[in-house]
């Protein structure tokens, strides 16, 4: 989630300093911008993880049949403003309940962070079980009105989480760390609020944002500004580590939701991923979504936040398949070598979500955006290289 909110800058001439803390994945996404490559279909199979396939093509400009032009705009004077009234009034209704609920409360304070996370008793149940329902009423109200789950996977993703540990996984100190998922749209947010309600990793800025900072808040997020070079700042693995650790140790610690890819894709590829969720040596719960989709994507890439939130509330069904693995409990071999265990971890996903593995990328994805912006520019548009994340987005 954090990585999303991200800016992309393609006019800077400026290199990133290396940041020693960041594994080699995040040190190549770091790297600056290249030249962006000529002919646009040779680099859409180059970064074929980020290209929209849907019929409203590469950020959303795609020609339309004028069938779909009819839909488009039947939705966007009824279905529009109805979904976005109701999505609205969900959060303010959420909003009340957190404030309430947080009422003559003092927010934890440590490492940069600030949360309600702590609170326990009727405070915690309210926040936990209206924050699921009204998350699966947000999911219902934008067209998801049935979503397909399935747990446990196939006998062979049981076989491979379970690895040579000795101790049996009921027992406490084998409670999971943290849920890894891949990563497609804000949408995956939302259906992990309404599944299991954990904390996530975001901006720090998300913060401030009216209503949703507080909200953010008590699911007990971890704000990171990778900018930081102040000498006490622990780092966005440091802190992901120590929340992971202390999920795994303290059955009454939020759960933790990392992307290990660290940014979406399109849904029919899983790309490399980071060791941030896998330093603390702990069991974590892959999950994989997808999207089926005939018309519009969720998969939020090339598109722009506002014309992906109106493209979507103007899509009458939206489709959701989630599947749960077991519990991965890693090896002494995966505990020793976090880069070990992630690659074992991606590599069972994509086995069980039939998910196409590629080693490339935020820095790719930077150099396929550029490209796409300059051609758009040439057609006479303005085009925002990183699809910005606005509040409604962040809502959803």
């Amino acid at each position: 989630m954090e990585s999303e909110l991200r800016g992309f800058n393609t006019k800077s001439s400026k290199t990133p300093q290396p940041d020693p803390t960041h594994d080699d994945a995040s040190s190549r996404d770091d790297r600056p911008l290249l030249t962006s490559a000529s002919n646009v279909l040779e680099l859409e199979k180059k970064c074929a993880a980020y290209v929209r396939n849907d019929v409203y093509g590469a950020m959303g400009r795609g020609e339309l049949l004028l069938m779909e032009k009819l839909q488009l705009g039947i939705a966007f004077v009824t279905l529009l403003p109805l979904r976005t009234i109701l999505v609205m009034t969900v959060l303010v209704v959420y909003y009340l309940i957190c404030r309430i609920c947080t009422l003559f409360s003092v927010p934890n304070h440590g490492e940069g962070q600030e949360d309600y996370a702590h609170l326990g008793g009727w405070r915690r149940t309210v926040i936990l079980r209206s924050g699921r329902f009204l998350s699966k009423t947000l999911l219902f109200l934008v067209g998801f009105y049935r979503i397909n789950e399935t747990h446990n996977g196939s006998k062979n993703s049981q076989e491979n989480s379970k690895t040579a540990g000795t101790l049996q996984p009921d027992e406490p100190e084998q409670r999971p760390g943290a849920i890894v998922s891949n990563h497609i749209s804000y949408l995956d947010v939302l259906y992990h609020m309404s599944s299991s309600f954990p904390s996530f990793v975001a901006k720090r800025s998300v913060a401030n944002i009216p209503l949703v900072g507080l909200i953010s808040k008590c699911l007990g997020c971890v704000y990171v500004q990778r900018e930081s070079k102040s000498s006490d700042f622990k780092g966005v693995s440091g802190v992901v580590t120590d929340r992971v650790r202390k999920a795994h140790q303290d059955e009454y610690a939020p759960k933790i939701l990392l992307f290990p890819e660290g940014t979406t894709t399109n849904g029919d590829y899983l790309i490399s991923f980071k060791t941030g969720a896998f330093l603390a040596r702990a069991p974590v719960v892959p999950v994989i979504l997808k999207y089926p989709y005939q018309r519009f994507s969720p998969a939020w890439e090339s598109v722009t936040g506002m014309r992906h939130v109106v493209f979507l509330l103007c899509q009458f069904v939206n489709h959701m398949e989630v599947k749960w693995l077991p519990v991965y409990y890693p090896s002494q071999l995966e505990k020793d070598d976090p880069k070990l265990y992630a690659n074992n971890v991606r590599r069972l996903m994509a086995s069980e979500g039939n998910l196409i593995l590629s080693d490339i990328g935020l820095a790719e994805k930077r150099i396929y955006l550029a490209t796409l912006n300059e051609t758009n520019q040439r057609d006479g548009f303005t085009f925002l290289i990183e699809p910005k994340m606005t509040p409604f987005a962040v809502i959803l």
